[in-house]
């Protein structure tokens, strides 16, 4: 089995209906580390030794986030832009995350349509994330499907709880 590193990053966890339920539902059912970037760092100083012996202990990573401006919480990107560094993920040298797997985990609260071509946010989920799929490229990790809800804002109690026990289903396949 896979150890599995997840990345939460949601700048109100505790407020959160999906991405709380997801997270704890990944606590009990998935092998490795559910790690909560803004619980870890409040004052976003990052430790990135700390950040990057997390990515080597683990062959599966997953980011998990609620999708702000057509991206990742402000964290998570200082985050990729530190951890992640030339040398270390990429470039000369930069070799210590081939082969590793990559996937998203994104709530969206608008519906599934408004992320269409047409829709209101005129691009799909996939064109949207393409940052992250060339983060994976750049760093030699398989990226993932991607496991996207959309429209959390509408969800019943029992969807929110089938979308955690999905994501789970997901993440260890």
């Amino acid at each position: 089995m896979k150890k599995t590193l997840i990345i939460v990053a949601h700048p109100n966890l505790e407020t959160s209906v999906v991405n709380k339920a997801w997270r704890e539902q990944l606590s009990k059912e998935v092998e490795g580390t559910v790690h909560d970037l803004y619980a870890s760092y409040p004052d976003e100083v990052i430790d990135v030794e700390k950040e990057q012996a997390l990515l080597l202990a683990h062959d599966r990573i997953v980011f998990q986030f609620p999708f702000y401006w057509y991206s990742s919480p402000s964290l998570l990107k200082k985050w990729q832009d530190e951890v992640l560094s030339f040398g270390w993920a990429y470039g000369p040298g930069g070799t210590k995350l081939n082969g590793k797997e990559f996937m998203l985990a994104i709530s969206t609260g608008g519906p599934a349509e408004a992320y269409q071509a047409g829709g209101h946010n005129r691009y799909s989920m996939s064109e949207l994330t393409r940052p992250f799929q060339a983060m994976s490229n750049l760093t030699g990790m398989q990226f993932l499907p991607s496991f996207i809800e959309q429209g959390v804002r509408f969800l019943s109690p029992e969807q929110v709880a089938e979308s955690a026990v999905q994501l789970v289903a997901q993440v260890k396949k």
